[in-house]
């Protein structure tokens, strides 16, 4: 029994010592496993790598640094070497123009020991838009340290082999032109001197710096942007690198400077329609990204109506881009598109009418706007001060620049399309609402006294405040008079539900169909006035009520459409849209035939434009810009005027600080004499 014992316990041991050496295999095993895949993904992290630097490469088109990602001995197979490949790039690229490069569908995925394949899609703009999705392969291997591209020359462009070439041709289409209800230019093609530098022709040294300094002296462009222009990749010594435009014919150039015609845009109008037309300028890397359809040359609307109908101003470029063998066979086509010339936009705008009332601000701040209230054609849309267009598209100095930038009058702003408070000329809607309510009696009499008026005690030391004593007071007198207390206790009267419903009827709120950029007309801040004060302030036009001129004009045309508003256009051939029954007949009516006075009574404030073979209508307002009451500030001064001899104008007239300026009555009457007289003789353009 003990042997036996003895010999079971014996026979144990080995057992033992298997199953110790078995866990050691497997562990040893499971280490090597987690190490080969921790080193695969280290390389293939490291040939991920390779490929995301040669596609920052193309997409920055930082091409010298090729060589370092590429495997020389590919380059030498295809018949190229380092110098050679990054010259094919650099040519290529700026020959096409090529911006906007990115890359997707990068894929890089392990093909055996040290290798990988290398797949990925490109795309980029050319003068002939965006060329998508284009297929690339190849395959990286490991070399000593480091993981490299085999190169081939379809990584250029695909199906590229050997030695062929990119040719691209490119037939510019023309851009539209903006033209006035009459066919008048207000945006047109032109050609220029085009002034450019031919840096052979420069010399060297000193003698170049001089050259270069006579050029920025006689063309206002800056040392720094020449310098800039010349440093281009793709220029030569015998290249003809563009400057600017002149705008007038050069005959005399400086050593090393040149000029070829060019087309570019012209503004027959220049300072007097800039805000509205707007300008053009050479598409950015910028305009690229935010819309890839875009060529990676020519221009593209800045501003105004130029931006606002770009796409269809600036039509298609036609050409092609196709790959050339040895032979100067096309072997691919790579890109192809068919010329298609931009459209002609005709406006509602009368250049006459334009010109004219730009005029009579003589750069004071201000706006005008002129309508055919029956038809909603804007005849004139003006803001002053203003800036030149033509300086803007084709070459303006940075000193030029500073200038309209810097002028506190803000020449680059759209007075026409910004919100102010209208002042008194609001007081004919709000009378207007009054007689539709039946809370305002036009033959009714209000005894008010003195200057100054305030409905109790709970309005503090606030009040109504006039210009004129009267009493007592009717609505006729009280809208040639301008009497802000007759419209205060009205707007009372009637009180907030019936005004804000007379009101909504209007288009405080609406977006109006306009290619211009405008924040809609505000009755107030919030959906209530928050007292009695803001209610009676609100009535004579103050407030927080901020409407545009063309807003205004727009509003107002109800006087002259029996109730009815037209909504503005801008192009001739759109549709006249109307909201009918806004106010009654009777209430437009009685409105428009009382601000009669305002010019036929000797003692109305627009008597200066009485004409008695002409019937005109209008209406003075005034609104202060000033923290509180009784403190000095600056007042903006508004004129409406309604032709009531053949309803074929409105005019919305304003000049800011008034008391500096002028009254927009005291500067009009040169504009409204040229309206009387052009609709007296029945010319077809207004």
């Amino acid at each position: 029994m003990e042997r036996s014992n003895r010999n079971k316990k014996s026979s144990k041991k080995p057992l033992i010592l298997g199953v110790s050496a078995l866990v050691l295999i497997a562990a040893a095993g499971g280490g090597y496993y987690a190490y080969s895949q921790w080193q695969a993904k280290q390389e293939l992290a490291e040939a991920k790598k390779t490929a995301t630097t040669f596609l920052n490469v193309l997409s920055k088109q930082e091409f010298d640094k090729l060589p370092s990602v590429v495997q020389e001995a590919s380059l030498k197979k295809n018949g190229y070497d380092t110098k050679s490949v990054v010259e094919k790039y650099q040519a290529i690229y700026s020959g096409i123009q090529a911006e906007g490069v990115k890359a997707s569908d990068v894929q890089v995925k392990k093909a055996k020991d040290n290798q990988y394949t290398f797949t990925y899609k490109l795309s980029m703009s050319t003068p002939l838009g965006e060329m998508k999705d284009l297929s690339y392969q190849s395959s990286i291997a490991k070399k000593g340290d480091t993981y490299q591209i085999a190169w081939k020359p379809s990584l250029i462009f695909p199906d590229m082999s050997g030695n062929d070439k990119i040719s691209i041709q490119v037939d510019n289409a023309k851009r539209g032109e903006i033209v006035d209800r009459n066919g008048s230019g207000l945006a047109i093609n032109k050609v220029f001197d085009e002034v450019g530098v031919v840096p052979g022709k420069l010399g060297s040294g000193a003698e170049k710096t001089a050259n270069i300094k006579a050029f920025s002296d006689k063309f206002g462009v800056s040392v720094d942007e020449i310098n800039q222009k010349l440093s281009q990749g793709w220029v030569q010594a015998d290249s003809f690198v563009p400057i600017t435009v002149a705008s007038e014919p050069v005959t005399e150039l400086p050593t090393g400077a040149a000029t070829k015609d060019t087309e570019s845009r012209y503004y027959p109008l220049g300072e007097a329609a800039a805000q509205l037309i707007g300008y053009t300028g050479t598409i950015t890397a910028e305009d690229i990204e935010k819309n890839p359809e875009l060529s990676s040359t020519g221009v593209i609307g800045k501003t105004g109506l130029e931006r606002a109908f770009d796409k269809e101003l600036r039509g298609q470029d036609g050409g092609s881009l196709v790959i050339l063998d040895d032979k100067e066979n096309v072997k691919k086509a790579l890109q192809t598109k068919e010329k298609k010339d931009g459209q002609t936009i005709k406006l509602t705008i009368d250049s006459g009418v334009q010109q004219q009332a730009f005029a009579i601000f003589d750069k004071r701040p201000g706006s005008a706007v002129i309508t055919d209230p029956q038809k909603g054609d804007l005849l004139a849309t003006v803001s002053s001060p203003s800036y030149d267009p033509n300086k803007m598209a084709n070459g303006i100095s940075q000193k030029e620049y500073d200038a309209y930038n810097n002028n506190k009058d803000l020449p680059f702003t759209a007075r026409f399309a910004t919100g102010y408070a209208p002042g008194s000329t609001f007081k004919t809607i709000t009378g207007a609402i009054g007689l539709d309510a039946g809370t305002l009696k036009p033959d009714e009499e209000l005894e008010i006294n003195g200057l100054k008026w305030q409905k109790d005690k709970s309005w503090g030391g606030y009040f109504a405040t006039r210009v004129k004593e009267a009493s007592p007071v009717n609505l006729r007198t009280a809208l040639v008079n301008s009497d802000n207390i007759y419209f205060a206790q009205q707007t009372l009267r009637m009180g907030e539900d019936k005004f804000r419903a007379g009101l909504n009827k209007f288009i405080f709120g609406e977006e109006l169909d306009l290619p211009i950029a405008m924040t809609s007309a505000q009755i107030s801040n919030e959906d209530k006035f928050n007292s009695e004060i803001l209610l009676a302030d609100t009535g004579y036009g103050q407030g927080q009520l901020l409407i545009s001129p063309i807003q205004q004009a727009t509003m107002y045309s109800v006087f002259q459409n029996n109730g009815t508003l037209v909504y503005p256009k801008l192009v001739l051939d759109k549709e006249t849209k109307k909201k009918d029954n806004v106010i009654s007949a009777n209430a437009a009516n009685t409105i428009a035939t009382d601000l009669l006075g305002s010019v036929e009574d000797p003692s109305g404030y627009v008597y200066n434009m009485y004409n008695p073979n002409f019937s005109l209508a209008a209406k003075t307002g005034t609104a202060e810009i000033k923290d509180k009451q009784d403190t000095d500030g600056k007042e903006n001064s508004f004129l409406l005027t309604l032709d009531r001899s053949n309803n074929k104008f409105l005019t919305m007239i304003m000049v800011e600080n008034s008391g500096e300026n002028g009254s927009a009555t005291d500067i009009s009457k040169p504009l409204i004499d040229y309206l009387e007289a052009t609709i007296k003789i029945g010319r077809a353009h207004v």
